[in-house]
């Protein structure tokens, strides 16, 4: 896969996929790589000394939503398997099919008025596309229960780099306890307990939003579709008051970074906020109140590419890229990590 981004080109290796879980490598989760970008100076080091990159008084804002099992075998024409991205106010879900080894769905058209079936005697009628212009995501009426399809049926969605079926104890990270998310917030899988106290030990400060991700598009260039979020008062007043007090707010993935630049008002503070996002950051729309980010390492094409350049800089994304490419770190939710600071 190639792409052409403002940072950087670059052609993504398929051995650089983490097609399995750091624990089934024979590591911890703290153990997987941590690149480290801070004031133009790259670092390698390992997830459980992120300790020692972050100062007294910064605060790491961490998401706190958990995955759904949100993948169901599915029968339109020929097998599939539907993800259900998130539910609506009316009633009706985000969904999208798909081949059932996690590849773009290639069956009969899709179109409105469309049956799936699902596990149970349930099916979801397809109403129309969910984002003008495309047909990847519909918006579906269900004929029963989602959350208890999802419970006896459903299954972490994965797609083809996963090269075999993990419980959902895999998907899940130390900070989830808000069920919603259709795929995990991988940034935070890393994090152990024995790391957050750690963190606590040494004077870093940890607060909690919630954004339930949608489903993800690696095949494509979409932009982000809207998503749920909640930024709390507490949490919207610890971020004020960090950056007033000239510590570093460090956000854990680009689902909080996405959530803290949602909450910020006219006034450059952060304010508590519940519904939806639609915000799309890059080079046009920088960050305002997020000093760095945690993140995995993104597919070529990927939006959350432009989100990294919005918090950290063209010059940064690129040679950080540069770096993980030439020095072997691994891609996706079970992969390596970076922590990105802005130049």
């Amino acid at each position: 896969m190639t792409i052409a981004m403002e940072t950087v080109d670059f052609t993504l290796p398929t051995d650089r996929a983490a097609t399995s879980p750091p624990e089934a490598r024979g590591l911890e989760r703290d153990e997987v790589r941590l690149m480290v970008s801070d004031g133009g100076v790259l670092t390698h080091a390992r997830f459980h000394e992120l300790p020692n990159f972050l100062h007294p008084g910064d605060l790491v804002v961490v998401n706190n939503s958990a995955m759904l099992k949100a993948a169901v075998d599915a029968i339109f024409g020929s097998t599939g398997v539907l993800h259900f991205g998130t539910w609506l106010e009316d009633g009706g879900w985000v969904v999208e099919l798909r081949d059932p080894h996690g590849t773009p769905w290639s069956g009969a058209p899709l179109e409105s008025g469309a049956r799936v079936r699902l596990p149970g005697g349930i099916s979801a009628v397809l109403r129309r596309p969910w984002l003008p212009g495309a047909r990847r995501l519909w918006v579906a009426d269900v004929s029963g229960d989602v959350w208890r399809l999802l419970v006896r049926h459903g299954r972490p969605i994965t797609y083809s780099y996963v090269t075999q079926r993990w419980s959902a104890s895999y998907y899940r990270t130390v900070f989830a306890s808000e069920p919603g998310s259709a795929e995990m917030p991988s940034a935070a899988r890393p994090f152990t307990e024995g790391l957050v106290t750690e963190l606590v030990s040494a004077g870093v400060v940890l607060a909690p939003i919630t954004l339930h991700t949608n489903v993800s598009s690696p095949e494509s260039r979409e932009p982000p579709s809207p998503e749920r979020l909640t930024v709390s008062e507490s949490t919207a007043r610890l971020v004020n008051a960090t950056r007033a007090a000239g510590g570093r707010v460090v956000a854990v993935g680009t689902t909080v970074t996405r959530a803290l630049e949602s909450a910020v008002g006219p006034d450059g503070l952060v304010h508590p906020i519940s519904g939806w996002t639609k915000l799309v950051l890059g080079t046009d729309h920088p960050a305002r109140v997020v000093d760095g980010l945690i993140t995995g390492w993104h597919e070529p094409g990927a939006s959350h590419l432009h989100l990294l350049e919005a918090v950290a800089g063209a010059v940064t994304v690129r040679e950080a890229y540069r770096a993980a490419l030439d020095t072997g770190y691994l891609w996706h939710e079970f992969g390596d990590t970076a922590l990105l600071f802005g130049s």
